[in-house]
């Protein structure tokens, strides 16, 4: 084993350490529940925002007038044999789109509604027909995107920036091959660049704007942090003529406050069964370089809600920026390139019925479409994914079991 791994495997066993130390809940959460150990007012909190995430938004409301559905449940619901989780992903997939110029820059086609799809319209008001966009001629890159899962993000959104930046930090002195980088996006409500944690390429710093963001840009509703609505196709003039609802949707962000609770609220995925496969499977987890991108274990900071604070958890990712290669989906958000993709978080992959953004990996058998995921990885994952072509069918088979145990 090389000096690079055994550091790296050395770390992962101060995390694993860390765990250990740290006080366990008193019960294990369901797929959709609460966070343990909450207070009456934050499980108030918790389903009011779970009711709102559920509540399917009208025109009325200020729905669109371009949309990509019309209620957060829609997209982000696990459905298993178990129970239906709110929270979770239906695997359903978005587009974006853009091309780029002579220069190498990435062009969104801002102009033209780019760079993401908002496939259905609310129909005829006001004389003018607001219909689903497509995408335009002329945009090279194209690109699917899975809805993400929830679970557990209220515990990503409490670990201090500076964790992640000294997380970078220590991957690019132990590996600086694979090493990832972080974030910096801008912060709307202090006015200040901060870590972004949160979706395909770390474009929103926390659950708040996240919220935010999403409810303009899934629903079309409009709101303090995003005030101006998107212009169907580009044609903003549409907007003009026939906006059913021009003012401020929710206009004193209580919506969007609700979500933020909900998600920040929420419990992470639990564990399936450990069996001896699993643990020889976490053993190769570590050997073959996984845990290098995919941190197993982190730890929250101060947190006025006792659940999050200084609590440690397992995600499975560094929540950095990677350069993908061939895996990367050519669209530049911030500072992610086309080739930069964050860190998926494996806790919950026993949940999920496709893998990898644009959810190619979709076999029906679950050691099929791990294995997918893994054997598509490129660029800074490469060496992982070789090293996992050369175990054996037995070592395969017990890595994958340790992965649909997450």
């Amino acid at each position: 084993m090389s000096i690079a791994r055994l550091s790296l495997l050395l770390v992962a066993v101060a995390f694993f350490l860390m765990a250990l130390i740290a006080s366990k809940p008193n019960s294990t959460p369901q797929l959709g529940d609460p966070l343990p150990g909450l207070n009456s007012d934050q499980l108030a909190a918790f389903q009011a925002g779970q009711q709102h995430f559920q509540d399917v938004e009208t025109v009325e409301d200020g729905l669109g007038p371009v949309f990509n559905d019309s209620s957060c449940a829609a997209c982000h619901t696990t459905t298993t044999s178990a129970n239906v989780a709110i929270g979770g992903t239906n695997g359903r997939l978005e587009t974006r789109f853009g091309y780029m110029d002579t220069d190498g820059a990435f062009n969104p086609m801002s102009d033209f509604g780019g760079s993401l799809i908002q496939d259905h319209g609310i129909g005829l008001y006001n004389g003018v027909n607001f219909v689903a966009e497509t995408v335009p001629g002329g945009a090279h890159v194209t690109a699917r995107r899975r809805t993400t899962p929830l679970f557990g993000l209220g515990l990503v959104d409490a670990v201090p920036d500076q964790t992640f930046v000294a997380l970078a930090a220590l991957e690019k002195m132990i590996s600086p091959s694979t090493a990832g980088t972080v974030a910096w996006v801008y912060d709307i409500p202090t006015t200040t660049n901060k870590v972004g944690k949160f979706g395909w390429k770390n474009q929103n710093p926390n659950l708040f704007q996240f919220s935010a963001d999403a409810y303009l840009n899934e629903m079309g509703i409009t709101s303090p942090l995003f005030p101006n609505e998107n212009c169907p196709q580009g044609d903003c003039a549409m907007l003009l003529a026939g906006n059913p609802r021009p003012d401020m949707n929710d206009a004193d962000g209580h919506d969007v406050q609700a979500f933020a609770d909900f998600m920040r609220l929420l419990a992470p995925p639990p564990r399936g069964p450990v069996t001896a496969s699993v643990n020889r499977g976490e053993v190769l987890f570590y050997a073959t370089g996984c845990a290098g991108c995919h941190t197993p274990n982190l730890i929250t900071g101060s947190s006025d809600v006792a659940a999050l604070d200084h609590k440690v958890f397992s995600p499975y990712s560094d929540f950095l920026l990677h350069d993908m290669g061939s895996l990367g989906d050519g669209i530049t958000q911030g500072p992610a390139t086309g080739a930069l993709m964050r860190t998926a978080p494996l806790w919950g992959l026993r949940f999920e019925t496709s893998l990898l953004h644009d959810g190619r990996a979709n076999d029906s058998d679950p050691n099929s479409r791990a294995g997918q995921a893994i054997l598509a990885h490129d660029g800074q994952g490469k060496k992982s994914r070789d090293q996992f072509t050369t175990l054996s069918d037995k070592q395969k088979s017990d890595l994958l079991a340790f992965l649909n145990s997450l």
